[in-house]
């Protein structure tokens, strides 16, 4: 018990932490302003290894690659959107971590609630069928099926 209560007081020290952020000092740009600017175009961006984190955030080689082409697209007197561009002219739209909503995506963006009402419309279903081979509709008795029935029971008294 002191064991598991040990555990979960370590678990929860450790939740609160926000991710370490990846941007090595090396990286960052002079200018305050521009090095802002780097942030949040980076994080906006998947990291193309880890998948799940932004490259302002990840620790893969690659990433890094992305930071410091960032940095060097901004430093050329790039807009936000420009190097927004720029990126997802060479690797695509999945390298955000939020695809426009365009016919490449739509399955992205559509696919999961038609999944979801899939899934309701077949439990749906499945109960109203279970529904009717558990209670099947009672009909009752004719007079012979209820004279015998009388019979037996009379049978069965003590």
């Amino acid at each position: 018990m002191i064991r598991a209560a040990i555990f979960v007081a370590l678990l929860l020290s450790v939740l609160p932490l926000s991710p370490a952020r990846a941007v090595n000092p090396d990286e960052m740009l002079a200018d305050p302003a521009l090095e802002h600017r780097a942030r949040v175009i980076s994080k906006n961006l998947r990291c193309l290894v880890c998948q799940n984190q932004s490259i302002d955030d990840s620790d893969a080689g690659l990433a890094r690659d992305l930071r410091v082409l960032v940095r060097e697209r901004l430093k050329a007197g790039d807009s936000n959107d420009q190097v927004l561009d720029y990126v997802v002219a060479r690797y695509g739209d999945f390298v955000l971590l939020k695809p426009p909503v365009n016919r490449a995506t739509l399955v992205l963006w559509v696919g999961p609630a038609v999944v979801a009402l899939f899934g309701i419309l077949a439990l749906i279903l499945f109960f109203r069928r279970r529904r009717r081979a558990v209670a099947p509709a009672q009909q009752p008795l004719t007079p012979d099926e209820q004279a015998r029935l009388n019979n037996l029971l009379k049978d069965d008294a003590p």
